[in-house]
């Protein structure tokens, strides 16, 4: 199956500068792959309001807008898409457009944030927050007027990874249908089983799993190269870890996002030769599909 690489050229939803270099730093290393780029309108002056927990909000909107039918002609042209962030807003649209095709998904987002804020729940307003609550139809339709189709059932959402959680995040997750496995779940059981576990979820019932793959799960010490880093995560070999699980399981998937470098804040490219890596194991499992 080929594969193309989408680089989704956008920081608007986070107050940082620099996802947005994101994937054209990755790009640089794939000349050969088929890819398209969808950036955002140079001439946004991106808010930082600290007071606007609606930041950048209809922005954003228009740009995932044309992301969404972007990923969604791909598909519909035979592609496996692989989405490069940028913020992890972007993966609104790279998800639904899979739920666009297939119908019936679930979503596995391996993220040290849950990202299942509300614009009632959020204290920064930057909506790179927000977009796992959209995608799986927890408040938030405001930001997914594009797509007409059903959103993710929450029953087949796992976050993996999570360990900076906003404690009325964590309201929203209580009263909802999705499972959390911690950082510390993976140290305690090991990467591998845990990601077996979300499988099992995430693909109970659906027609196919979309994964999003968020570079701050992984320990900033080993990674420092995201906008909003979290202390005490997943080692480079448990990120590792994760990602042969889902390459052994590559006909099951549908879609991948890897988001939020920023090489603005990376050190001796770390954080980049990690995500060229994983970018790496995916494109070559999807072409013995």
């Amino acid at each position: 199956m080929n594969t193309i690489l989408v680089a989704a050229s956008v920081d608007l939803g986070v107050a940082a500068d620099g996802a947005r270099l994101g994937p054209k730093t990755i790009l640089n290393h794939f000349h050969h792959q088929k890819s398209v780029s969808v950036e955002a309108d140079p001439s946004i002056i991106k808010s930082r309001d600290k007071n606007d927990l609606r930041k950048n909000e209809a922005e954003l909107l228009k740009y995932n807008t044309g992301l969404y039918h972007t990923i969604l002609n791909a598909k519909k042209d035979g592609y496996f898409s692989l989405l490069l962030g940028g913020d992890h807003s972007a993966a609104i649209p790279s998800a639904l457009s899979s739920a666009a095709v297939y119908g019936n998904i679930g979503v596995i987002w391996i993220d040290a944030h849950a990202d299942f804020n509300t614009f009632d729940t959020t204290v920064t307003g930057n909506l790179h927050g927000l977009p796992l609550a959209a995608i799986g139809g927890f408040n938030n339709t405001d930001m997914i007027p594009f797509h007409q189709g059903k959103t993710v059932s929450q029953k087949n959402i796992v976050i993996v990874g999570g360990r900076d959680i906003d404690p009325d995040e964590q309201i929203n997750l209580d009263h909802s249908d999705v499972t959390v496995f911690s950082t510390e779940d993976i140290h305690r059981e090991g990467a591998s089983a845990i990601m077996e576990k979300a499988l099992k979820i995430a693909g109970n019932g659906t027609d196919a799993v979309h994964i999003s793959y968020d570079l701050d799960v992984i320990d900033p010490l080993t990674a420092p190269g995201v906008s909003v880093p979290a202390s005490d995560g997943i080692s480079e070999e448990e990120a590792f870890e994760i990602n042969r699980t889902i390459v052994s399981h590559i006909g099951e998937i549908c879609s991948y996002d890897l988001v939020e470098l920023n090489p603005l804040r990376d050190i001796d490219h770390k954080t980049e030769n990690i995500a060229v890596r994983l970018v790496n194991e995916i494109l070559d499992s999807v072409k013995k599909l």
